[in-house]
């Protein structure tokens, strides 16, 4: 397992998608610089690190998961020196910025790609995934064909005009499918080492890793792209050791045998995430089922020998906003867990304030249904609410039309507001080492239905019970010792007696113990 870069130990990480965060050039769409301007706002909440989606020269034809050239920022956010000024401010603050590095793809217009379209072979030609024949479409993929003088059809990710970079087949079984030690799926390996290099000797502290574990393909096992991501960790650890790596994997026992700190639990595949936030009875709505989650999540602990970060997020640009499906009183229940879960806490931007899901949108930029989730930042009552001076209709995305929505301003001037329950729950986590990234977890009550989650902290000597009842019923657990100071408390909290706790309905509560 790679050793952790200190800083990772306290993160409290903030999702920004620059797209929407703040314009300061008044063309409606946010820039570098906005996000420059706002790191004290979000110091002051209580982060300490920051992810910012890809703010790479792109088409956009995937809100730059389609990238078009990883060293070069997209002039729409600014320039490559406004990034490096962001890095030197936070760092000023004391803060981090990881950016996000998409390995698995680059836009059809990345040079890379324009050269690999050729016929005649070059340094290029074996960057990208292709069949030997252009009638030939590879099986369990989908491809581009019949879009250059080159023979073959082209692997792509997800999007047609995403086309896939090569990493090598664990298990060849096609001829055009090349090994992992082949020449061009290595060459595509120090290409990548190469974007790093570039950003890491800028000032960014790491990446977050798109779809980290699809890389290598007819790969079941996982047992060659944990082989390439070690050969990255080695690198890292040679030139660049406080880097910090998180991957979107969704399997933290392989993605942190790989050399990653930290693995995101994915809004899809087995985590049963969305069993507690999205689905049609949500846990945290007090008519859901929370054991299948509590089951997977302990799996995964215990393969990660309960060492690695296993990372919770509010939400993120892929997923429904919080809002849609929790109401206001659930989200600071939800925010508990959030907040004293093991492993770095990421919060999506505006999830702090309660931002809607702003429903019937076009799609934007490959956004599809996710765009409701991708709306401006609501600062304030002004114009745009804040977000830019540009005219409403060129805005990147509409704003929330709801003239009840909330701001950042409002929120922060009501002292009862999410905004300051989340700080507030921040800072406790801060102070206490057992709520923190590193302390262990054991689950008391799994949150079957009708039931809360509870669950003790531990570092050390210390203890801290976290029970969160998001049901109609006062419910009942009992502990091992008798529980002392109540450290925080929302609802009606918690009564003790003895080893027996009893927790008021749609209430939560951390207890020394």
């Amino acid at each position: 397992m790679a050793k952790r870069p200190k800083w990772l130990d306290t993160a409290v990480f903030y999702e920004i998608y620059p797209q929407s965060f703040k314009d300061t050039d008044g063309d409606g769409i946010g820039n570098i610089d906005g996000i420059t301007e706002k790191l004290s706002y979000i110091k002051e909440l209580g982060c300490s690190a920051i992810w910012i989606n890809p703010c790479f020269d792109s088409p956009f034809g995937d809100a730059g998961y389609d990238v078009a050239d990883y060293c070069k920022v997209a002039p729409r956010y600014g320039t490559n020196d406004d990034l490096v000024r962001l890095f030197e401010k936070a760092h000023e603050l004391g803060m981090h910025v990881i950016l996000d590095l998409v390995p698995g793809h680059t836009s059809w217009k990345h040079p890379w790609f324009l050269e690999s379209m050729k016929a005649e072979k070059n340094e290029f030609t074996d960057r990208y995934i292709w069949t030997d024949s252009i009638w030939e479409e590879p099986a369990g993929y989908g491809s581009l064909r019949g879009i250059s003088d080159r023979d073959g059809s082209c692997v792509v990710n997800f999007f047609t005009h995403q086309p896939a970079l090569n990493y090598g087949f664990y298990k060849p079984d096609r001829p055009w499918q090349q090994p992992m030690d082949s020449e061009g799926a290595l060459s595509t390996r120090e290409a990548v080492k190469d974007v790093m290099r570039f950003w890491l000797s800028k000032g960014c502290d790491g990446f977050r890793v798109d779809m980290a574990g699809s890389l290598v393909k007819n790969d079941e096992d996982g047992k060659g792209t944990i082989a390439l991501w070690q050969d990255m960790r080695e690198f890292l650890d040679r030139e660049y050791p406080e880097a910090a790596m998180v991957s979107e994997w969704g399997e933290p026992d392989k993605s942190l045998q790989g050399g990653f700190h930290m693995d995101f639990l994915l809004h899809f595949g087995p985590s049963h995430y969305n069993d507690l936030f999205r689905c049609e009875a949500p846990f945290f709505e007090g008519r859901g089922d929370a054991s299948e989650f509590v089951a997977k999540y302990m799996e995964n602990y215990e393969k990660s020998e309960r060492k690695g970060l296993i990372c919770i997020p509010s939400g993120n640009h892929d997923m429904d906003r919080l809002a849609r499906h929790i109401s206001e009183k659930n989200r600071r229940l939800a925010f508990a867990f959030l907040l004293s879960m093991p492993g770095a806490p990421y919060i999506y931007y505006g999830d702090e304030i309660g931002m809607n899901y702003v429903e019937g949108l076009t799609s934007v930029e490959g956004g599809y249904g996710r765009t409701g989730s991708r709306s401006p930042m609501q600062w304030d009552d002004s114009g745009n609410a804040g977000f830019s001076t540009a005219p409403s209709d060129k805005l990147y995305i509409p704003q929330d039309p709801d003239e009840n929505r909330p701001t950042a301003k409002k929120q922060i001037e009501d002292e009862d507001s999410l905004y300051h329950e989340v700080q507030k729950l921040i800072g406790i986590r801060n102070s206490e080492k057992a709520l923190g990234n590193l302390g262990e977890i054991e689950f008391i009550c799994n949150g079957e239905k009708g039931k809360p989650l509870a669950y003790i902290r531990s570092m050390g000597e210390e203890k801290i019970l976290v029970v969160i009842n998001p049901t109609g019923s006062e419910c009942e657990i009992s502990v091992e010792g008798d529980p002392g100071e109540v450290i925080y408390s929302y609802g009606e909290g918690i009564k003790t007696a003895g080893n027996i706790c009893k927790i008021s309905p749609a209430s939560a509560a951390f207890v020394r113990i």
